[in-house]
């Protein structure tokens, strides 16, 4: 399904002439056929499923913000401002992303389904986070807010 919005955005964009739009759009479709190449030797033949893109493009975003506090550091604008661009369209594709508070409430109740007690089962909360959280949570702050709560 977002394989499908992603081709019909690219399509928009290439008739309304939008670079900055297709080549992000066009970044997102290697990747994602990247991912599907690593994906067959592992039986999976017609493609990496939502999940996937999603977590995909969850790491493009994350890898663009590096990029921005590094080219904020550096004192070039113009490349922070292209690498939010990119962003943005990236993010169009993501499920709106869940506020802190309703990721402490998503997490506080695995953490009683799983009955995790400690920062040694972190790995199963973080595992059924994935599954039912994904695209909407940002991990890197939920790993954070886990280990709050567990330790």
């Amino acid at each position: 399904m977002i394989r499908e919005q992603i081709k019909s955005k690219l399509i928009e964009a290439m008739k309304a002439k939008d670079e900055k739009v297709t080549g992000t759009l066009r970044l997102i479709n290697a990747a994602i056929k990247d991912k599907d190449i690593e994906a067959r030797p592992k039986g999976i033949t017609d493609g990496i499923d939502d999940n996937a893109i999603m977590s995909l493009l969850q790491s493009m975003i994350k890898q663009r913000k590096e990029s921005i506090d590094m080219y904020t550091k550096g004192g070039r604008a113009d490349l922070a401002a292209a690498e939010q661009a990119e962003i943005d369209v990236i993010q169009s594709f993501l499920p709106q992303q869940m506020t802190e508070e309703e990721m402490t409430a998503a997490i506080r109740q695995i953490i009683t389904e799983t009955g995790a007690s400690s920062v040694k089962d972190m790995g199963k909360v973080m595992g059924a986070l994935k599954t039912r959280y994904a695209g909407s949570m940002d991990m890197g702050k939920a790993s954070g807010l886990i280990k709050s709560l567990l330790g």
